[in-house]
């Protein structure tokens, strides 16, 4: 996505909301589909442009920055263990 490239990924696991409206999706299992897709935007340089610009968009969503900040986090958390008022509403 960072580098403008039209995206054509599966309509499963977390993709669609990491992709939002910057990409076609399909179902992994069907290779039909997945033919049929990529032929479209094989044809359409208007939708592979559209496309392209939507991930340019989107990436800016994601950075490594804010992934090592967030796993971070999360390990801070969790090493510290559970909050007291996590417990006590949990007895």
């Amino acid at each position: 996505m960072a580098s403008g490239a039209p995206i054509i990924t599966s309509n499963t696991a977390a993709m669609p909301e990491i992709v939002e409206d910057a990409a076609l999706l399909f179902d992994p299992l069907d290779t039909t589909e997945i033919a049929r897709r990529i032929i479209d935007l094989y044809k359409d340089q208007t939708a592979r442009i559209k496309l392209g610009k939507a991930a340019l968009e989107r990436a800016k969503y994601f950075s490594w920055q804010k992934t090592a900040e967030a796993t971070a986090e999360t390990i801070r958390s969790v090493a510290a263990g559970p909050k007291p008022e996590l417990i006590k509403q949990n007895m």
